[in-house]
């Protein structure tokens, strides 16, 4: 059998086969309800950008915050429980949201309140996505694994992505956002049939503080993997400010408005299902030393912008971009479900997570007066400096530079993977 028939084998699995379609279809939900959730809130009597703006805080602060409870719940209960109640919470969500917006009846307390619960959602469900791969892929595959996962997830998101306005446009946002939440409802019978697997290391008996604690210790004790966190805090900082507001203004000052912009998103988007495919193939010997290098590739769109450069260029740009990130995404998870003691891997996810994401929202309160006072094209450019400086600084890192992945190997038995036994039945 040839490495790729070996690696796609694992679409057979009755247990991976569901984690596939659970994860690919919440992907479709994620990336289709944002859209309909603004044009829904800004068609509101009343509602201006303002007001979209607090119901996105809404869900994008307990996100944040919520990861590092997320981790410890997806390491405290089963893995498969834990997902298919974050995706129930996004049912929940969007379903409220949706009949309010049919009904007219939308007051913002109420809708910040199911915002809120989309927010949690993610941040139980992020940390699960590391820790559930051991139990239902051989760890030789795990590479494979999280490659396929992220096939389905690109695929899903540009579908999300290209049918959500037209979507709208048919039927209303009301009922758009019903139809995010059948998505999601789809995703949680999914996530159910993955099947018992084994429980995490934790099931009670030590308070959540001590478990992050511990958390903490395996994720300070890898040099490796705290420096690249650390490198991606400053990463998303300069991203953020660059992808959300100085980019899109520099697109409508001088490329001509949101066509141009959308065709650099989709250039990214095509980077990433070509990023994922080649993550299938490769083994790099250092992979965590490629990846860093991969991540410097975020600022060519926005170097290509700062410069002034043609728009072909700058959606080239964004291919490679797209495809740099996802090749790291796919080493970055395998190494650390082959690193990290399973019984921890979902709380080490969520101290990355967390950390990485910390200071985006500061990186975009930063870009406006940024553009102000430097120009939104120099701005760009110190951004672009920025992200190339933070995987200089973490090459720095003796780890980060060589730290080996071990050999393949080779399954002597095909067949479905069956996990370790739970030791407590």
């Amino acid at each position: 059998m040839s490495p790729i028939r070996d690696d796609l084998t694992l679409l057979r699995d009755r247990r991976f086969a569901a984690l596939f379609g659970a994860r690919t279809l919440s992907m479709l939900g994620l990336a289709f309800a944002p859209v309909a959730l603004a044009f829904g809130v800004l068609a509101l009597p009343g509602a201006d950008a303002g007001t979209l703006s607090v119901v996105v805080a809404a869900e994008a602060i307990p996100h944040v915050l919520g990861l590092l409870l997320g981790g410890v719940v997806a390491d405290r209960y089963p893995r498969r429980l834990v997902m298919f109640t974050g995706e129930c919470l996004s049912l929940t969500a969007w379903a409220g949201i949706g009949t309010m917006l049919l009904t007219g009846w939308a007051p913002l307390p109420a809708l910040c309140g199911f915002a809120v619960l989309t927010g949690l959602a993610g941040a139980v469900v992020w940390p699960v996505l590391s820790g559930i791969i051991p139990e239902v892929a051989p760890r030789e595959h795990f590479q494979a694994a999280n490659a396929l996962l992220a096939v389905g997830a690109n695929v899903a998101r540009i579908t999300g992505l290209v049918s959500a306005g037209a979507v709208v446009v048919l039927v209303g946002p009301g009922w758009a956002l019903i139809s995010a939440a059948l998505v999601y409802a789809c995703a949680a019978v999914f996530a159910w049939r993955i099947g018992a697997t084994p429980r995490p290391g934790h099931q009670g008996g030590t308070s959540a503080v001590a478990e992050l604690r511990e958390g903490w210790h395996e994720f300070s004790s890898r040099q490796w993997l705290w420096v690249v966190v650390a490198q991606f805090a400053l990463l998303v900082l300069a991203w953020q400010g660059a992808h959300t507001v100085l980019g899109p203004v520099v697109a409508k000052a001088e490329l001509g408005g949101a066509a141009a912009w959308s065709a650099i998103l989709t250039g990214e988007a095509v980077g990433m299902l070509i990023g994922v495919v080649i993550a299938l193939r490769i083994r790099p010997r250092r992979p965590i030393l490629v990846g860093v290098l991969l991540t410097a590739t975020t600022a060519l769109p926005y170097l290509l912008l700062g410069v002034g450069a043609p728009l072909p260029w700058i959606v080239i740009g964004g291919f490679l971009m797209g495809l740099g990130m996802d090749v790291f995404n796919v080493l970055w998870q395998t190494t650390m479900q082959r690193e990290v003691p399973p019984e921890a891997l979902s709380r080490v996810a969520s101290y990355d997570a967390f950390g990485s994401m910390v200071f985006g929202p500061v990186g975009v309160l930063l870009a406006g007066p940024a553009a102000v006072y430097l120009g939104a094209r120099q701005a760009l450019l110190v951004c672009a400096g920025l992200i190339v400086a933070s995987a200089l600084l973490a090459l720095l890192s003796r780890e980060v530079r060589t730290l080996r992945a071990p050999d393949r190997v080779t399954p002597v038995v095909e067949g479905e993977y069956s996990p370790p036994v739970d030791p407590v039945g």
